[in-house]
């Protein structure tokens, strides 16, 4: 008898132990996810363009902004300097992109590419680095103000918004916990300056 009471006893152990686990794992998800949320709202709220730039240098501006469904590449006030003494400003171009997860074959993850010095090729350089992993849905919309509408594109590289940004922009993660379950968070930022910084 107090051989089995004790077998029962482990048992109801392990599965405490085992519920305990996989509430720590979705804890750890569910946080990653928001986290990113926060960070990419707060990037956007300091998303600028600017008409201070050498002409006779660039073809075109080189702060840009160009949202798609499931990514996003812009300039932001919101580069915060890691070293000292760094030659950086509070300015940089911010890149959000759904990725294959290196970590976990099959899955994807979000990842934020950051490069702190703009300049006439914001698509190359800059460091890439991991943000929430097992994500399975990353999605952006813009409202455009004149249309009174989300839409589902916004870039200043095209005529239609080329000298202005979107008043707001609405962004939903969708991020597989481990018990199976996928949850779905979404918040909007309100871009502080929409025109072009012309000083």
């Amino acid at each position: 008898i107090t051989a089995i009471i004790g077998a029962l006893t482990v048992g109801s152990f392990r599965q405490v132990d085992r519920a305990a686990e996989i509430v720590r794992a979705q804890a750890d998800r569910y946080s990653a996810a928001r986290v990113a949320l926060t960070r990419l709202s707060h990037e956007l709220t300091m998303a600028f363009l600017s008409d201070h730039y050498d002409r006779n240098e660039y073809r075109e501006r080189p702060t840009l902004f160009r949202g798609r469904e499931g990514e996003l590449l812009f300039a932001t006030m919101a580069n915060e300097r890691l070293y000292l003494d760094a030659k950086e400003s509070d300015q940089a171009v911010v890149e959000y992109v759904l990725d294959g997860d290196p970590d976990h074959a099959g899955e994807e993850a979000l990842f934020r590419r950051s490069k702190p010095r703009i300049d006439a090729d914001p698509e190359r350089g800059g460091r890439r680095e991991l943000v929430a992993d097992r994500i399975t849905a990353f999605r952006l919309g813009y409202w455009d103000p004149k249309r009174k509408e989300w839409v589902r594109e916004w870039s200043t590289r095209q005529v239609e918004h080329e000298a202005e940004l979107p008043e707001r922009v609405r962004i939903e993660l969708e991020t597989k916990l481990p018990d199976g379950r996928t949850e779905k968070l979404s918040t909007e930022a309100r871009i502080a300056i929409t025109r072009p910084l012309d000083f």
